[in-house]
C-alpha cells in the first residue's frame, strides 16, 4: 500500500509545475507570465468593450541580448470554440474599435511591450476560452509544406500525409487595386493583369484531433497558415486588413475534431498575388492564456 501511495505521489510531483500544453502551445491562466518568442509576457483581464475583447499585455524579453520577436511581428488571436478565427497584430489592434479607449500596446519603453489589445468584432462572448499568441515569422524548422493556390480555382485539398492537416479552398475572389472585381472572363483579358491586386481565399483545415495533438506536442508547437505575397500596413483593401496573411491552427482543445475555417488575403502584384499565390503550413511556437 504505502508502495502503491509513493509511486502515486512521485507521479503527481513529477507533473507538478510542468506547463500544461495544448496542441504544442504553452498554457497558463490569465494573469500568469509564459516564455514565448523569446519575450517573458502576461496577458490578464479580459473584458469586453461594445463588442470587442480587451486583455492587457505586459511584456518584456527573457534575454535582452538573445533574440525576440519583434513586436510588430507579434499576433494575438482568440482561443475558443470560434466559428471562424479571429486575429489581430497586436500594435495597432485597437486603431479600428470604434468608440473604445484605451491606452493600446506600444513600445514606449525600450525593450517593453505594454498596454491594451482589441481582438473583434465578435458578438457571441461564450465562444470565447482565452487569448493566444505567436509570430508568423517564428518558423520550426523542418516543418514547412507550400502549395501554389490560384484565381479562380483556390487550391487542391492537400494531402494528410505532407502536414497532418487537409487545407481546402471554400472561397475565392479577386480584385484589382481599385476595387475592379475579377471574373472567370477576366482570365482572357491580358490587360486587366497590370498593376496590383488582391485575392480573398476562404479556407478549411481539418485534422483528426488526437494526431494532430500529438504531432504538436512532437514538434513544439501548433501549426499556421501563411498567404504570399502579402503588403504590410492596411494593405490593399480593409479586408486584407482585417484577415490578414496568417493564422494559428489552435482549435479548442475539448473539441473532438480538428476543422478550422479561416480567410487570408494575399495581395500585391496582381499576377504574383492572384495567379501565382501560395498557402503555407508551417509549425510555429505559441503560449494561450485560459481564462480557467
Amino acid at each position: 500500500m504505502l508502495t502503491t501511495l509513493a509511486v502515486v505521489w512521485s507521479a503527481g510531483c513529477s507533473g507538478a509545475g510542468r506547463p500544461d500544453k495544448i496542441y504544442g502551445a504553452q498554457s497558463v491562466q490569465l494573469g500568469q507570465s509564459a516564455a514565448v518568442l523569446g519575450w517573458n509576457m502576461s496577458v490578464s483581464n479580459l473584458r469586453w468593450s461594445a463588442d470587442y475583447v480587451l486583455v492587457d499585455v505586459d511584456a518584456a524579453p527573457s534575454e535582452p541580448a538573445a533574440p525576440h520577436a519583434k513586436p510588430d511581428d507579434i499576433r494575438f488571436g482568440l482561443y475558443g470554440a470560434l466559428a471562424h478565427p479571429l486575429e489581430a497584430s497586436g500594435i495597432g489592434s485597437c486603431d479600428s474599435a470604434k468608440n473604445i479607449v484605451v491606452q493600446a500596446l506600444s513600445t514606449s519603453m525600450p525593450d517593453r511591450l505594454t498596454g491594451t489589445v482589441c481582438l473583434g468584432p465578435l458578438q457571441d462572448r461564450s465562444a470565447v476560452r482565452g487569448v493566444y499568441t505567436y509570430s508568423p515569422r517564428d518558423r520550426i524548422p523542418g516543418t514547412a509544406a507550400a502549395y501554389p493556390a490560384a484565381f479562380p480555382v483556390g487550391m487542391l485539398p492537400t494531402n494528410q500525409n505532407d502536414t497532418g492537416l487537409v487545407v481546402k479552398t471554400t472561397s475565392v475572389s479577386a480584385w484589382r487595386a481599385d476595387g475592379s472585381q475579377l471574373s472567370q472572363a477576366s482570365l482572357g483579358d491580358p490587360g486587366v493583369f497590370a498593376g496590383n491586386g488582391y485575392m480573398l481565399l476562404g479556407l478549411s483545415v481539418d485534422a483528426v484531433a488526437a494526431r494532430y495533438r500529438d504531432d504538436s506536442a512532437a514538434r513544439g508547437g501548433p501549426m499556421m497558415l501563411l498567404v504570399a505575397p502579402t503588403l504590410p500596413g492596411p494593405g490593399l483593401s480593409p479586408a486584407c486588413a482585417a484577415y490578414g496573411a496568417s493564422v494559428l491552427i489552435l482549435p479548442e482543445a475539448s473539441l473532438d475534431a480538428v476543422h478550422v475555417s479561416p480567410s487570408l488575403c494575399t495581395q500585391g502584384e496582381i499576377n504574383e498575388a492572384v495567379l501565382y499565390a501560395t498557402v503555407s503550413v508551417v509549425g510555429t511556437h505559441a503560449a494561450v492564456w485560459t481564462v480557467k
